[in-house]
């Protein structure tokens, strides 16, 4: 039986923690045994202890940069690994990504894995941040010995990486089958008959929920749910209020698709950056019109004929092949 160890930065619920939340309790149970290995504690860490799948603290891996708390979860890593022994590594989120790299090679690990779940220089930002990025991002790549993209988009870029073209693969994230809502707090919140243009994810800057905000301000017509939790929520609430926008504008915190997405007409993603986004698989599966910017993966699952390459099965059967 082979030891898979995988490595987060954060265990709140965004993309990559439901991907390893996925793999971990999805594997063929007679061939692999999942352990996670995570730093700021959340909801991904509640959900792996109630699926029975053993999870390890590193109380100093943050996704902010800091040499100090750096240092300290190399060692942590290092030396969690040791003790484990893991066959594979897979590793996941930029920051955790480029640690564990280096800390699995010290430690000899036979195999290791980096899902890129959407290039973290993509994001807005000055051009020798973007550089540095990329260079970190292409020596995590170098330090693997498998690379896995979650978007053709994304494959596309790695490929063109010095020296590391023949590791990358592309497996699409995938979902299984979903038990919908009735939407019914969604539909309560708003005026009887409003037509609800929906969004659903992490509260952040690369999420870019503030147009929806933008586009209510200039359609008088427009009502807006925003479900998620995040960094910028307060920002968001100050936005709302400023534009007077309570009554059609409205954030509803952290809440499952499957509970909400029927209480959506629309479903909009105005993402500056993205990977292979989950709830757009979602929305899309649950047959909602979708309005999303063409970054990333997005055009992939927006053109695609069918679901087919999208479920979780295949996701899951392709990971382990790369085992």
């Amino acid at each position: 039986m082979k030891k898979i160890l995988y490595v987060i930065t954060k265990s709140n619920w965004g993309g990559a923690q439901r991907y390893v939340f996925d793999l971990a309790t999805h594997l063929d149970p007679v061939r692999f045994e999942a352990a996670v290995a995570f730093g700021q504690p959340g909801r991904l860490a509640e959900e792996l202890v109630r699926s029975g799948v053993a999870t390890h603290p590193i109380k100093s891996l943050q996704r902010d940069i800091s040499l100090w708390s750096d240092i300290k979860s190399f060692f942590e890593l290092y030396w969690l690994m040791i003790e484990v022994n893991p066959d594979v590594v897979h590793l996941n989120s930029s920051k955790a990504a480029g640690i564990g790299a280096l800390a699995a090679r010290l430690a000899g690990i036979r195999r290791v894995v980096f899902t890129a779940h959407g290039w973290p220089f993509w994001e807005p930002r000055s051009t020798p941040a973007r550089a540095a990025i990329w260079l970190l991002s292409w020596l995590t790549a170098l330090l693997s010995h498998q690379v896995i993209c979650i978007s053709e988009f994304d494959a596309k870029v790695a490929r063109r990486m010095p020296l590391i073209s023949r590791k990358v693969v592309r497996i699409y994230n995938g979902v299984g089958p979903m038990e919908l809502g009735d939407g019914r707090v969604m539909r309560a919140a708003f005026p009887e008959g409003a037509r609800i243009t929906g969004t659903i994810g992490e509260l952040n800057r690369n999420k870019n929920q503030q147009a929806l905000i933008e586009a209510a301000r200039r359609n008088i017509h427009m009502h807006v749910a925003i479900v998620g939790e995040g960094e910028l929520r307060t920002e968001l609430e100050a936005l709302i209020k400023k534009y007077g926008l309570e009554s059609r504008v409205k954030l509803f915190g952290f809440m499952p698709a499957a509970e909400v997405l029927r209480g959506f007409d629309i479903f909009a993603l105005p993402s500056l950056k993205e990977g292979l986004p989950y709830v757009l698989l979602e929305a899309r599966a649950a047959g909602l019109p979708i309005e999303a910017t063409r970054v990333g993966g997005i055009p992939e699952i927006l053109d695609a004929e069918d679901m087919h390459d999208f479920t979780l099965e295949r996701m899951v059967t392709k990971t382990q092949e790369v085992y």
